[in-house]
Parts: structure tokens; sequence; C-alpha cells
């Protein structure tokens, strides 16, 4: 199989039509537009710097139409992309870089800092700083386009790192195949159309920013808009005006819920509403089916494309806390401890396989090995399945814990935490005990100005969970901790 220039493509088949949309500057280009300036970012790459294909240029800047012109040219250059995630400490990006190897760096003005250190401490042969160097980069070249060779499945066109939460972080291998079928695999179920306008405010250095819903927009023509951070107000504004279809983390919608303008806000004009990266809380999902809303919980890894599992819009309130069915290029299974199949209704761990999974770790064969075994991922994911073949992601097996005997998952726990009313929002982990050997400690963060007491808490967990899952410590504080992605970092927790 090969990968075809999605870009040249469009280019020549509405090149009129709006590709990009940038939020913060304003600026908007046509496919044709977009084409090529990729293109003359590629003949930069080839002839000023003089890369070859399969060399490594690293990138640290928020998101921008620049962005994806950069990864783009990359992939017409052949050249593989290294996507820094830009709230890391330099001491961390040193430590991705130098397994990444790039023979480039380039940064947003505002991390020149963070650039000048990582210079002392690791050899570029280039370097750009994008508000005074990357349009005269593209000034330098050819105003001609140029179409990408068709590209093999397994090539590699970019690396995202892992967040490192149980480790060092981990460069993921992102392929033109998994590119291709996570648009076909997230494309389908929302029936993104060249008419759609998307909203895109997940951060690039992680799958959900480049590919929900980025890459299967272009895919399809349609428009895609892009946010440099998220912005709950702007957020809302475009909602009631050019958005259609949207994808964003549970503490996205969690935010836009909790903004002054949320109720005033006519949000009609969205057809299609998605949500991964963590469990939706069933209180969250009951608030905007009030406003007729109906969000489509998925679930997917940054090895898998991302998309797996995505619920059908008719199910979505029907069958709360499904992530769906597995989507059309993607097979999946649970197994025991033992490997094999477990029945139907049992816990196990996913097993996921297909089309959009990772050929493995950049330089990491033993890490490779250990995740993908006879063809399946292991997503270190508890799953289990109903009746009617769909499918609900209960937790972390690493979340896990074990209280007197029996198997804790703390998103149960908070799924009833949060279905009370003073909670914002809340985490919970299992913490040592001399008793039961482990107990869980819930964090919380109380809605302003909410008369909540750790007595409340419990009373209520006493109500609606088994004796063993109620939480035995209760911790008020004044925010989670959240990754770029928006999901909660158990292991500050845990410190």
């Amino acid at each position: 199989m090969t990968f075809y220039d999605w870009l040249a493509k469009q280019a020549n088949l509405r090149p009129n039509a709006v590709a990009l949309v940038d939020t913060a500057s304003g600026r908007s280009f046509t496919y044709e537009e977009f084409n090529l300036r990729a293109s003359r970012f590629a003949r930069f790459l080839r002839k000023e710097w003089g890369l070859r294909p399969g060399e490594r240029v690293a990138l640290l800047a928020p998101n921008s139409t620049d962005y994806f012109e950069i990864l783009w040219g990359c992939a017409k250059a052949g050249v593989i992309l290294v996507c820094l995630n830009w709230r890391l400490a330099v001491p961390e990006l040193a430590f991705i870089l130098s397994d990444s190897t790039p023979s480039a760096l380039i940064t947003a003005v505002e991390f020149e800092d963070a650039a000048r250190e990582l210079s002392d401490l690791l050899q570029f042969k280039h370097q750009l700083t994008i508000e005074t160097g990357y349009e005269p980069a593209l000034s330098s070249t050819d105003p001609e386009p140029l179409t990408m060779p068709p590209r093999a499945y397994d090539d590699i066109w970019h690396i995202l790192y892992t967040s490192g939460t149980t480790g060092r972080p981990k460069g993921v291998l992102q392929t033109f195949g998994m590119v291709f079928y996570n648009a076909l695999n997230i494309g389908l179920p929302m029936e993104l159309t060249s008419r759609d306008r998307t909203l895109n405010l997940l951060p690039f250095f992680h799958t959900g920013g480049l590919n929900m819903l980025t890459n299967p927009t272009l895919h399809v023509g349609g428009t895609a808009y892009i946010m440099r951070a998220f912005d709950p107000a702007q957020t809302l504004k475009l909602f009631s005006g050019e958005i259609t279809a949207f994808f964003g983390v549970p503490a996205i919608y969690l935010f836009l819920s909790q903004h002054p303008e949320f109720e005033k806000t006519d949000l009609s004009g969205v057809r299609a509403w998605c949500v991964g990266g963590a469990p939706m809380p069933h209180p969250l999902i009951e608030t905007y089916a009030a406003r007729g809303i109906a969000i489509r919980q998925g679930f997917g890894m940054t090895e898998t494309g991302p998309t797996v599992f995505v619920v059908d819009k008719e199910n979505a309130l029907t069958k709360l806390g499904t992530v769906g069915k597995p989507q059309m290029h993607v097979d999946v299974r649970i197994v025991g401890a033992d490997g094999k199949e477990v029945p139907q209704g049992e816990r196990g761990e996913l097993l996921i396989s297909g089309p959009g999974v990772t050929p493995g770790y950049w330089q990491a064969p033993d890490l490779t090995a250990e995740a993908i075994q006879d063809g399946w991922l292991h997503s270190g994911d508890v799953a289990e399945a109903d009746a009617d073949g769909y499918y609900y992601i209960v937790d972390r097996w690493k979340d896990m814990f074990i209280s007197g005997g029996e198997n804790v998952y703390p998103a149960e726990i908070e799924n009833v935490l949060y279905s009370l009313p003073q909670i914002s929002e809340a985490a919970v982990i299992g913490i040592a005990d001399e008793r039961w050997g482990e107990v869980g400690k819930a964090f919380i963060v109380a809605v302003e100005g909410a008369n909540l007491s750790e007595e409340d808490v419990l009373i209520f967990c006493r109500k609606h969970l088994a004796r063993y899952k109620v939480p035995k410590v209760i911790e008020f504080i004044d925010m989670l901790p959240r990754n770029a992605a928006g999901k909660v970092k158990k292991t500050e927790l845990r410190k």
C-alpha cells in the first residue's frame, strides 16, 4: 500500500477552498496556498539545509498554521518531524533530543531561552526561529508546488513522545499509513466532508492535536480552524458561528460548561461532538444532553493513530460509559492474565491490532517487543464488552489497586464523585494501608463557594459504592494537575 500526497491532491481538486484558519493571527490559507508554502519549506529543507530523507527535524512551537506547513513540508521532503512538548523542562527536552538526534531545531521565539540551553548541550547542524526565519526561508526557494512521491505504508512521517508518566518518554513512530487509516476510522463515524469546519485546540505534540481532527479534515477537503491555546470564551464564540464538528477531552468540555457564557451560547451549528483521552464523567455528559447535545465517547492511543473506538450517535446517551465499537480498520481482543480471551462481560486487558497500530518505538526494540506481541498491541487498559458488542474502558491496569483482596478501579469511584453537584473535579488513587493493603484516596476540587465537607463526600460514597470502594482519605485541593492533553497526572498526586 502507498500513501499519496493529500495536500497536492486537494490543491488540484479544491484550490480555492480554505484549508487552514489560524485563530490567533487571523490568517487563512487555501489548499493551493497551503500546498505551495509546504512545498517551499520542503525545498528549503533539501536545498538550503541539505537534509536527506530519514533525517530528523525537531519542532518546539505552539499550535499555528505554520506548524502544519512544517509537518507537510517534512512529508514532501522525506524528513521525519519530532514534535516537542513545550511544557517540558530543558533536561526533559534534552533527553528526547539526544534520543531522536535531529539535524535541526525549529523553535518559536517564546522558547528561545530553552533553545539556547539545548544548543549548548547538543549539536544541531541548523536552527531556525519561526517568527524571524520562517517566512525568509520560504521566500528563498522556488515558488512552485511540489508533489510528494508515494510513501510506503510503514514510512515514518513524525515521532510523538509519550508523556513519560511511567518513566522515560518513548518515541512513538507515526507512519503515513497510521495517519491515513485514522482519517478513515474517525472520519467515517463522524461523517466528515468538505463542508465541515473543525476546531483544533489540543496541542500538536499530541496525536489528538494532529489527528483529531486536523489531518482527517484535510483528507476530506474541509477547513481546519487552529487555536493557539484553549480559550473557553473564544471557543464558545466559534461554536456559535463557524464550527460544525469538534473533538475534545473531558477537561475541555468541563471548562466550557463552567464558563458564564455556556448557557447563553447557541451550539446548534455543531453537528458532531466527540470526546476521548480520558473517561467522560456521566454528570458532564448529562449537562450537555440537557442542551440537546449527544457527546460521542471514543478511545485511542498515540500508538494507534489514535482512533480505535467511537460510539454511534444513537447510543451515545443510552449506553453511558461506553466507548463504542471497534471502527472499520481495527481489531480488538480482551484477554486475561493467561493471555486467553475472557468470556463476554468479564474484564481483561485490551489488545489492539490493525493498520493503524504503530510499528514500534524509536530506537527501542526491547520496548517494542514488550508492547507488541504476535501482532497485537498491549494497551495496558482494563476493558470489558457487553452483549451488544459495546466496549467499556474500566481503567488503566497501573491505576487499579487491590483493597482487602478486591480489585478497585478509580474511574468507577470518580464517576460517583462527579455526580455530587458540589464537586468540580475529582481523582482517586490507591495508597498503602496496614490493614487492607491499599485503600482509596480522593483528591477533590470543590465548586467555588460550595459548602462541602469530607464527611459529606464519604456519606455520599457509602450510598453509591461498595464498602471496599469508598475512599478512606479525602483531600481538597485547588486544581488537579493535568498534562497538555487534559489527562490528570496521577503520578504527581501519588508523590
